[in-house]
């Protein structure tokens, strides 16, 4: 009585995929949803989200930033409307892989790429593994250290995490336990909208999602080492909102002390997602980091 169904992929598809969605098989078996928006020959930023969200978390951004670059946007596994993997493996070095998969079938070229919390863990990982794919590399709130430094860990999270309800939860996850961990995710409560919370919850609730968290929360995402990282000349931008209360403003220090050409900004009052808190001085600050580059993010394609 109390399990909550899952939603149908043409339902969800049909809310919540844009115009400017593919469906793309990026890997055997593996469908990738992505959106590939702005100029063509312009220089290319790709974003990866954090976990439990999905490409929508970066819209804000796109809006400004669309009009002078190419941005490709996906939905990782287990997230979205991409769903699970066949596979079951969502470690950040499987993702890294489809993010090149990803890139090779777009033919991008070079590009920037920017990730959030889980999606800056699987950043770094591509910076270390593709260093000759990327002109820039942007961290926002991200994971990816060896000792995690997450502080409030979302009831949702901490509930499947527990081995006696995990199987449970996959079924049950009412839309309040969602909500929970979004308010906690931010500072800036007026991103929470009914819409915001409704869009994660369903989401959630893509046919094989729910159970692919739980496969996702059991095997860990792997990290990246001070000695990879040092190895990593890509320039970089480190963005972090001063109030994140999963990944703490510290986290930031700790990439910039290992990332030998990166700069950092924190933002006042703003927590775990700055692209959506403070979506235009985050903006601006990606738009001059990009112009900063030589040859300016711009590329030809492979």
């Amino acid at each position: 009585m109390l399990r909550v169904p899952d939603i149908s992929v043409a339902e969800l598809r049909a809310k919540y995929a844009s115009p400017t969605s593919q469906f793309v098989e990026v890997l055997p078996g593996l469908t990738v949803h992505l959106r590939d928006e702005g100029p063509r020959g312009a220089p290319v930023l790709v974003l990866l989200h954090g976990s439990n969200a999905s490409l929508h978390t970066w819209e804000p951004w796109v809006a400004r930033l669309k009009d002078s670059y190419r941005i490709v946007s996906l939905d990782l596994p287990a997230h979205g409307l991409t769903g699970p993997d066949p596979q079951r493996d969502y470690s950040t070095v499987k993702s890294a892989r489809i993010v090149a998969a990803v890139a090779d079938h777009l033919r991008l070229g070079r590009f920037v790429l920017a990730g959030n919390s889980m999606g800056g863990g699987i950043a770094a990982r591509f910076a270390v593994t593709y260093p000759d794919r990327l002109n820039g590399l942007v961290l926002v709130d991200a994971g990816g250290q060896p000792t995690p430094g997450e502080r409030d860990t979302p009831l949702v999270l901490r509930i499947a995490q527990i081995p006696v309800v995990r199987d449970v939860v996959a079924g049950i996850t009412p839309r309040w336990l969602v909500a929970n961990g979004l308010q906690g995710a931010v500072s800036v409560k007026s991103v929470l909208t009914e819409a915001a919370v409704d869009r994660y919850w369903e989401l959630l609730r893509y046919p094989g999602n729910r159970q692919a968290t739980l496969d996702r929360f059991g095997q860990g995402y792997g990290s990246v080492s001070p000695a990879e990282l040092a190895g990593v000349k890509t320039p970089t931008l480190i963005l972090w909102g001063r109030e994140d209360r999963f990944i703490p403003v510290s986290s930031a220090g700790w990439y910039a002390q290992h990332l030998p050409n990166a700069r950092t900004v924190i933002y006042d009052r703003v927590g775990h997602l700055p692209m959506e808190e403070t979506p235009d001085v985050s903006a601006r600050d990606v738009r001059a980091f990009m112009a900063s580059l030589q040859p300016a993010g711009r590329i030809d394609a492979r």
